[in-house]
């Protein structure tokens, strides 16, 4: 295990991850994705609530984020449990997540109106235990 405090600095710097759920079966279902770690110490994703990851964090909100370091032997996995944030204020809360990965957008109301075409919703973890090999 690593400590917390030194997982959440390697989650800091890096944006790119490999998700981690369960299926209904119980074999991992893995995708690419974009996140960030919030000032909060959670890790956030975009997500959409037709994707498998949806479907399967709510029937099961343990997840698991895979971060690749500098090369193939550094990586860090953070193991958690998924919120998902709808409804009421998860606009601001997209809008949010697109400032601390993209900057700010240069048409908002267009931006709102793409994330609720793609039925977006913010993906938030915990981040509960950390392992793998940091230099």
């Amino acid at each position: 295990m690593i400590d917390l405090e030194r997982a959440r600095h390697f989650l800091k710097v890096r944006h790119d991850g490999i998700l981690a759920t369960i299926k209904r079966d119980g074999r991992p279902q893995l995708s690419n994705i974009l996140y960030f770690l919030d000032d909060d110490g959670r890790v956030k994703i975009s997500v959409t609530q037709t994707r498998a990851k949806t479907h399967n964090l709510r029937r099961d909100p343990r997840a698991s984020l895979h971060v690749q370091g500098r090369d193939r032997y550094e990586y860090l996995v953070a193991e958690g449990t998924a919120l998902l944030i709808e409804g009421d204020g998860v606009a601001e809360a997209l809008r949010h997540y697109y400032r601390k990965v993209r900057g700010e957008h240069p048409d908002w109301a267009e931006y709102d109106a793409a994330m609720v075409k793609d039925q977006r919703l913010l993906l938030s973890i915990s981040v509960e235990r950390a392992y793998g090999p940091l230099r």
